[in-house]
């Protein structure tokens, strides 16, 4: 598979998350060192008398517990916005290169690393770089997680666009449901098959007791 993996969204909430862990699980199955980054979280809550951020803390225990916080999570915003508008609430500029060496040590550690980002492809980092910046940086395949609901076409043909048009590695794409409510659409995974040029590793839906329809086919990221 491609060496690090960059786990992107077609929106915010969509399940990056949970697709990061799963991936960083299988992966620890198969006995690779795989390792989870999330740079920029926006979110606080209180859990078990620790402020933390939820998916942190999941990527973390992921990656089997024993890694350094601040390796894996750099940024860490109080609100659930916007990071960028995050970082300026609190007189913060978010650095790539910050990131970039935080990301180079888990990569000299592990074998694998894993890093999700924060809202779609586009969200801004700072005054003049987006999360398309930093996966240039880290030289990184993407994984594409869609929620599937009204829109999610023309939102992965778009995010398809964006990494077309920068030249990225686009190694696959998860149909995800995070919606209970929305029952699973083969049609709208089909379309999307005949349309994002990536394969697709496989779909997630809500009942996610069904344990193998969680799984990956990571066999299938080049």
């Amino acid at each position: 598979m491609a060496s690090n993996i960059f786990i992107a969204g077609t929106d915010t909430e969509v399940g990056k998350t949970y697709v990061a862990c799963q991936l960083i699980r299988q992966l620890r199955n198969e006995n690779i060192d795989a390792v989870g980054m999330k740079p920029i979280a926006s979110g606080m809550q209180e859990i078990e008398g620790d402020w933390v951020n939820e998916d942190v803390q999941q990527i973390l225990q992921a990656s089997g517990g024993q890694v350094d916080r601040e390796l894996v999570n750099q940024y860490a915003f109080d609100p659930f916005i916007a990071p960028h508008i995050a970082a300026a609430a609190t007189d913060c500029a978010i650095s790539i290169n910050k990131i970039t060496a935080a990301y180079e040590a888990l990569a000299t550690s592990a074998e694998r690393v894993i890093v999700e980002g924060a809202g779609g492809l586009m969200t801004p980092l700072n005054e003049t770089q987006t999360f398309v910046d930093l996966i240039h940086q880290l030289e990184l395949g993407v994984v594409l997680v869609v929620a599937v609901r009204l829109g999610c076409i023309n939102h992965a043909l778009l995010t398809q666009q964006v990494l077309r048009a920068e030249g990225m590695n686009f190694v696959g794409w998860v149909a995800n449901y995070p919606d209970p409510q929305q029952p699973r659409d083969i049609a709208i995974e089909e379309s999307l098959k005949t349309r994002l040029h990536a394969p697709l590793l496989g779909a997630i839906p809500w009942d996610s007791l069904a344990e193998n329809s969680s799984m990956l086919d990571i066999s299938q990221i080049k």
